[in-house]
């Protein structure tokens, strides 16, 4: 398997583990209920906050959009390794990290609390990101 496919199968995979944990937090927010955090504690406190929706619409289904748009471009430039799909992965994931960042000061010098899910979220965004940068790298 060639780099190009190993590396955009990769940010496949970040993208669809993104998207998956977006989609839960979203069906969750939208159901009315609170996530399962197992031992840890503050994914309950994030959820109910009046930072956890924004116009109204959860923030967990611009993740999932968002997730949903890079997973895209990670599988077009996988099969036609068109360096623009991988262009698009990086800018979306830098837009993504902007994004995360002010979420997570949100999480932790606003809310007062840190969601274990939206934790593993940002990992998956931040992740894709470096992958798309080194991969841009790489391809030059």
């Amino acid at each position: 398997m060639t780099e190009r496919r190993r590396v955009g199968l990769t940010l496949a995979a970040l993208a669809t583990a993104g998207l998956l944990i977006a989609a839960y937090l979203a069906a969750v927010k939208l159901t009315g209920g609170i996530p399962v955090c197992g031992p840890l504690r503050g994914c309950e406190t994030v959820n109910t906050s009046p930072y956890s929706e924004l116009l109204g619409i959860p923030v967990a289904l611009f993740g999932v959009l968002f997730s949903a748009l890079v997973l895209v471009a990670a599988l077009a430039w996988w099969r036609t390794g068109d360096r623009r799909a991988l262009y698009a992965a990086y800018g979306l994931g830098l837009a993504g990290m902007v994004a995360m960042a002010y979420l997570t000061y949100l999480e932790l010098f606003v809310i007062g609390a840190v969601c274990v899910w939206c934790v593993a979220y940002a990992v998956t965004v931040v992740a894709g990101w470096v992958g798309a940068a080194l991969a841009l790298r790489g391809t030059g």
